[in-house]
């Protein structure tokens, strides 16, 4: 098997496991995964919200925020699945697609 089919079976199967994310948190009680926390969470575990972050909160919204659908946040876990699934499958998508048109862009300046 060439190295990129391998590199693409393992990206799909971490897509198809990424609904981990939404299990793990309930059956451990961890809250947020690390690092993904909103405002609301920041200020509750830290004590504070950073100025800088506050100011800049707003600038920025996810095209799939939560990794979801908007008005499925309260959805289903398996309709909550299907959205991390489709989110992930966009996600690698945009990557792979970005990364093969600049890879096009400097081959043809090395001709």
């Amino acid at each position: 098997m060439k190295v990129t089919n391998k590199l693409w079976v393992g990206l799909a199967v971490l897509i198809l496991i990424s609904p981990i994310g939404l299990i793990l948190p309930e059956v451990l009680k961890a809250g947020s995964a690390w690092g993904e926390w909103g405002l609301d969470e920041l200020k509750e575990i830290v004590g504070y919200v950073p100025s800088g972050m506050a100011k800049l909160a707003e600038l920025w919204n996810a095209p799939l925020p939560d990794y979801a659908f908007r008005g499925w946040e309260r959805a289903s876990l398996f309709h909550q699945g299907l959205a991390y699934v489709v989110s992930a499958v966009v996600g690698t998508a945009l990557v792979a697609g970005i990364t093969i048109l600049i890879g096009r862009v400097l081959a043809r300046r090395e001709r």
